[in-house]
């Protein structure tokens, strides 16, 4: 059941206010791929526009806190946590990206973890396109979930 339709199949904002108010957390996680030599502007501190992987956490963030106001259905939440990791790969070769969000509320976070990942993914993007218009965005998945009626959620790939 698609439950962000009506009976009438009208778009609407679930009501979650039955919902208890339990612990929730999701994990998302992404790459960008680019070449070797954008990877090592990157990972020295070169880039024209500064420290790329430090924007970029502070950028995901920021959109994991303003998720409600992108996505149109989402709840806007009271998150408790959003935490960014990103590992420069030489073996990618690029940048991987992971984004842990907890709040404690009647809905889940994946949507922010998932937010989260997507703009610091378009903040390396933008740091160093001038030098790599090539570069990949890939991958971008929940990989886990939990907490809520539903439960535990874990990717298997």
């Amino acid at each position: 059941m698609l439950t962000h339709f009506d009976d009438q199949g009208r778009a609407h904002m679930v009501d979650v206010s039955g919902k208890p108010v339990t612990d929730r957390v999701a994990v998302a996680r992404g790459c960008v791929v680019m070449l070797p030599e954008t990877l090592a502007l990157i990972a020295s501190g070169s880039a024209k526009k500064g420290d790329v992987l430090g924007v970029a956490r502070l950028a995901g963030i920021m959109a994991a806190k303003k998720t409600a106001d992108l996505i149109p259905l989402c709840h806007p939440l009271p998150l408790t946590k959003v935490a960014l990791d990103l590992v420069a790969d030489a073996d990618l070769p690029g940048v991987r990206i992971e984004a842990t969000v907890r709040t404690s509320g009647q809905t889940g976070v994946e949507m922010e973890a998932l937010a989260a990942v997507s703009v610091a993914a378009l903040t390396v993007y933008d740091m160093v396109k001038a030098v790599d218009r090539g570069m990949r965005i890939e991958g971008i998945m929940l990989i886990l979930k939990d907490g809520g009626k539903s439960g535990r959620y874990e990717a298997t790939s």
